[in-house]
């Protein structure tokens, strides 16, 4: 009789949580690129060991308002706002994310398949990729809420079946982002480590973990823990500006009380070598516009001009 392996990335299935050191690499590829196209070794180093990058001022100012404007339209859209695909905030209308926006959007799809951002994630994932998870988020002044931490990949191995940590998300700022309007915080090299958490999930839990987790939620000690190795790091940078950081590091942001809004256009890619399988512990899978699983099809690079004016 053949035993199953056991998951070493395990989650939600004990009363205790805990933190196991990481398997997986985190760079799969190399710094041998063409010149001028994707990360140096420099940047591909520290991606690496912080988990992370910020590359400021990435998109020009015209392609940054041409994005800014597609998001927008999305978010005001009626027809949008009344799909499955747009989570609103608690307790009022304000639309909190839009999914799958590389496919509601032909500019956004292109955006997904921009080569200057998928030759990032094939270059870090030393593979070809696919949009696993695309979505534009709003923080509009005032009222938008924040978003605990969390580890995406505990969400994706548990709820959608991914089996390793050869996955990476983009934010692309469409706003500035700075203290007073909830930036992305993130915890350097807390991607090392894998936090396993408390909680069985109850079936459809996405329903209720857009607009807040629940479970998937790690424990305080934990977090101080990967705190006191690490620290917080606030990443707070112009409109244009582009994140890529690992599926497994500790991020999260604050809610935003000032009167400016945030917004960023937001894509995870994942490697083609790392397609999901089922979810854990009997769970249904998450419908296709918060995990792809029908279509594993590989990014065909985009050249940047799409951006440009008619």
């Amino acid at each position: 009789m053949i035993t199953p392996a056991r998951d070493i990335y395990s989650s939600r299935a004990d009363r205790a949580a805990g933190i196991v050191q990481r398997r997986d690499p985190v760079v799969y590829g190399s710094a041998k690129v063409a010149p001028g196209a994707g990360l140096d070794a420099e940047q591909l180093g520290s991606y690496e060991r912080n988990g992370y990058i910020l590359l400021k001022s990435f998109f020009s100012s015209q392609e940054t308002e041409t994005l800014k404007k597609e998001v927008e339209r999305l978010g005001r859209d009626p027809s949008i706002k009344r799909r499955e695909e747009a989570v609103t905030e608690r307790g009022s209308d304000a639309v909190r994310s839009v999914f799958m926006v590389h496919k509601l959007s032909k500019l956004l799809g292109r955006l997904s398949a921009d080569m200057r951002l998928a030759g990032i994630a094939k270059q870090v994932l030393g593979s070809d990729v696919y949009i696993h998870q695309s979505r534009a988020n709003f923080k509009p002044g005032f009222k938008g809420k924040e978003f605990y931490w969390h580890s995406d990949f505990e969400t994706w191995h548990v709820e959608d079946g991914m089996p390793a940590m050869r996955a990476l998300s983009c934010s692309v700022l469409l706003t500035d982002n700075d203290a007073s309007n909830g930036p992305l915080m993130v915890m350097p090299g807390s991607h090392r480590q894998f936090v396993s958490c408390v909680g069985e999930t109850p079936q459809e839990h996405y329903k209720q973990s857009l607009k807040k987790q629940e479970y998937g939620v790690p424990d305080s000690v934990s977090l101080q823990l990967l705190v006191d190795q690490g620290g917080i790091d606030v990443l707070s940078a112009p409109a244009g500006s582009v994140v890529f950081f690992d599926c497994n590091l500790m991020h999260g942001s604050n809610s935003n009380i000032s009167p400016y809004p945030r917004a960023n256009v937001f894509m995870v890619y994942n490697s083609i070598e790392n397609t999901l399988s089922n979810p854990k512990y009997g769970l249904n899978p998450r419908p296709e516009f918060i995990a792809t699983r029908d279509a594993f099809t590989p990014i065909q690079a985009v050249e940047p001009g799409y951006l440009r004016p008619v």
